[in-house]
């Protein structure tokens, strides 16, 4: 095996698993060690890995806080189809209660015509989304955050504290199978996970770009969700992981898999 065919293998366990050690891989390649550190130090030294006691793990840095204009048009197709496929878990007369974010914006964009749900939410931007609506908006209240349109803080948790709804739409920063959904603050991994403990269900709307991924504070185990939509450039092999916890259901414009 020439060297670049061993360190895209490299690359390609690092991607499956997290982590790889170097006894695995002069077993699994069939050289010395020397030949593995050798090309662990190469792929360092091209911000591919980064280097442990014994072994290497990706070179993925945390996924961070963004404001709403720098989300705001990335991958909005697919926002699009999650939305309109998340929207038909909302029965009439339901409570439903919209996590803050860019998806969750595209399905209040969806509710304007309905006259008999209740939306209850921290995000300012789905509020006005609704204002001229005959929807009856619920905003928890709470510190705004600028540049976002999160409301978060003590007033916002105290909100979420005494109410009960139908089905939480929760977005997502970053999903991982070990990490579970994690948010780049523990402010909004707290306002979140109040936020599944008021709802009945929590369904995960998420585009593919968000798996993979980490953040700096948890959120919840995959486990606590009862399902995610997400759309068709999720791969199978990250589908097939996800099926061993929750519901997964795959949009492809309109469709469903």
């Amino acid at each position: 095996m020439m060297p670049k065919e061993r360190r895209n293998e490299i690359l390609k366990q690092l991607s499956a698993n997290g982590k790889i050690d170097i006894e695995d891989l002069v077993s699994q390649l069939n050289v010395s060690a020397m030949t593995i550190r050798r090309d662990l130090a190469y792929l360092e030294e091209n911000d591919k890995i980064i280097r442990t006691h014994g072994g290497a793990i990706l070179n993925k840095p945390l996924v961070v806080e963004s404001s709403f204009a720098s989300k705001e048009g990335k991958f909005n197709d697919q926002k699009k189809m999650i939305a309109k496929k998340a929207v038909e878990y909302i029965q009439d007369h339901s409570t439903i209660l919209l996590d803050s974010g860019t998806t969750t914006l595209e399905i209040a964009k969806l509710l304007k015509d309905k006259k008999t749900i209740t939306v209850v939410t921290n995000d300012i931007k789905i509020a006005a989304e609704l204002i001229d609506t005959d929807v009856k908006v619920i905003v928890t209240g709470g510190e705004l955050q600028n540049n976002v349109g999160t409301l978060f803080g003590p007033l916002t948790e105290q909100m979420l504290k005494n109410i009960h709804v139908d089905v939480f739409f929760l977005g997502a920063h970053a999903i991982d199978f070990k990490a579970g959904v994690t948010a780049p603050t523990f402010e909004k991994a707290s306002i979140k996970q109040l936020m599944i403990e008021a709802s009945e269900k929590t369904w995960l709307v998420a585009d593919s770009s968000k798996f993979d991924q980490k953040s700096l504070t948890k959120v919840c185990d995959l486990t606590q969700i009862c399902g995610v939509i997400t759309d068709h450039s999720i791969s199978p092999g990250t589908t097939e992981k996800l099926n061993e916890y929750l519901e997964v259901v795959i949009v492809k414009g309109g469709e469903q898999s």
